[in-house]
């Protein structure tokens, strides 16, 4: 392995792109949910979350987990110099979704009604019947996802996913709202921003990828495709409907007004995920084109671990300290009722995302697909039992109980295995030092939320002491390195020449 590996640099420039997208997009979601808790009730919004859950789970059938295969094989063929069949893939992989995505958004259409009833909810029939459309739509944007993540130029992802797309549907759901749409202003804001940035997102794609478009087509072989991506197609399924499966349970056996209070929630303890999403994109096709190299997998793995850890834990503390302060503020004191849910969901993802995520990133790039599918079927497995047995005895907290273990669960599956594959694991001294940082900041920041009496004091100083402190501690116990210095320095050669390193 050289001393200074270039897939740093690479991790570096692109996760930051992808990071101030995912802040973009994260601030206009927010907003967009603030919008919609103040302008609907729990009732209106928690079925929106349910329709939306229904059509997000079918259109993983609708795409058969193909649009994972192009960040697998494309950087392959191009490392290779083989553009043809890289275009081969990604031609083949869009034809076969247009298909099957249709044929199950008439399938959806068809039976809305059988949902609505199931679900006991009058409504969501003619929510469903108009967000079917967007099935097809959302493989092709999935499609565009990955073909922006193939070619490392996340940048063009950004604005599709994280300008384009939130800032047309906060535009248009706000002016719908404001003139008293109420249920369809919410379902026309999220088809035309998804319509807008379809477009726009091919545009741009087709021209700044005109050469690898423009290249001779070759067909690759059908079978390493599926081979590959069936797998993850039923992984997609599972880690799908896992997501979701919360929203299912809490409609069955409570109101809709549960499932929107969890929601904010559930939103809001996720957050956490902004880092490890930034990174996820350009990280999997790092380790795909070096698998081979498990000395350069474990090095690349075990940076992506320590900065993922590195910003998410103060972010965790913060969020899990000052729930309750969080949800009054950013919504309205009604959902503050989630806080416990908050402070479940972030320890849970906090222990995830740090090692390899909940959909198996690390694995997926070193071609273990079906174990990434065992892995998601024990989330799923264990999500949906522990929700469906606590739910009716704890309310959202019970579902809330199943994410977390399920997360935890995987996470901790996902290091026996690398480990016990390839030897790899991500624990040195220096990550000990960042994890160790959080009990001070911590054990300052508590005080903050018991001593101050306004919600709004607690949302603006818990941030600077838990983060003050945290950083601090980094300092006091000389935890930079010069992989850190370097990974500063592609943001500004100023950051990397201050930090100290030892």
């Amino acid at each position: 392995m050289t001393d200074h590996d270039e897939g740093v640099s690479t991790l570096a420039k692109q996760g930051s792109i992808t990071f101030v997208g995912n802040v973009v997009n994260g601030i206009l979601g927010f907003g967009i949910v603030m919008l919609m808790t103040r302008f609907v009730s729990p009732s209106v919004y928690g079925l929106f979350v349910l329709a939306t859950s229904v059509i997000l789970f079918m259109q993983v059938f609708a795409n058969l987990g193909l649009p994972l295969a192009i960040d697998y094989f494309v950087p392959q063929y191009l490392a290779d110099e083989e553009r043809g069949k890289a275009k081969g893939v990604i031609v083949q992989v869009t034809a076969t979704v247009l298909v099957t995505s249709s044929l199950v958004a008439f399938a959806l259409a068809a039976s809305a009604g059988f949902v609505g009833d199931f679900f006991r909810e009058p409504s969501m029939e003619v929510a469903l019947l108009l967000l079917s459309v967007t099935i097809p739509m959302l493989a092709i944007y999935n499609v565009l996802l990955t073909s922006y993540y193939s070619i490392k130029k996340l940048q063009y992802r950004v604005i599709m996913r994280d300008l384009v797309r939130p800032i047309v549907r906060f535009s248009i759901t706000a002016g719908l709202l404001l003139i008293g749409y109420g249920l369809l202003g919410l379902i026309v804001g999220y088809v035309v921003g998804l319509f807008v940035a379809i477009s726009i997102g091919a545009a741009v794609f087709t021209y700044k990828a005109w050469d690898l478009l423009t290249a001779d087509l070759e067909l690759v072989a059908p079978k390493p495709l599926v081979t590959y991506s069936v797998p993850l197609a039923m992984t997609s399924v599972v880690f799908v409907l896992m997501g979701h499966v919360d929203y299912f349970v809490l409609g069955f056996y409570l109101s809709s007004d549960d499932v929107g209070i969890y929601r904010v929630g559930y939103m809001l303890g996720s957050g956490l995920m902004i880092i490890f999403n930034s990174l996820s994109p350009v990280f999997k096709p790092l380790i795909a084109e070096t698998r081979e190299d498990v000395e350069l997998v474990q090095a690349r793995f075990r940076t992506m671990a320590r900065w993922i850890a590195g910003i998410t834990l103060p972010i965790a503390i913060v969020v899990s300290l000052g729930a309750s302060s969080y949800l009054s503020v950013l919504y309205t004191p009604q959902y503050a009722e989630a806080s416990a849910v908050v402070a479940l969901l972030a320890a849970a993802f906090l222990f995830n995302v740090t090692f390899g995520g909940p959909d198996g990133s690390l694995l997926q790039g070193m071609g273990y697909s079906r174990m990434v599918f065992a892995n998601t079927l024990v989330l799923f497995g264990a999500n949906f039992l522990v929700s469906l047995a606590l739910v009716p005895i704890v309310g959202i907290e019970g579902a809330a109980i199943g994410s977390a273990t399920a997360l935890f669960l995987v996470g901790a599956l996902t290091l026996i295995e690398i480990y016990y594959l390839d030897g790899i694991h991500p624990f040195t001294r220096e990550f000990g030092k960042i994890v160790a940082a959080g009990v001070p900041a911590a054990i300052a920041g508590t005080p903050v939320v018991y001593l101050l009496e306004s919600d709004l004091l607690v949302v603006v100083a818990l941030p600077a002491v838990v983060i003050g402190t945290y950083l601090l501690t980094l300092l006091a116990s000389d935890a930079f390195t010069e992989e850190d210095a370097r990974m500063l320095g592609e943001f500004s050669p100023r950051l990397e020449k201050w930090l100290p390193v030892g």
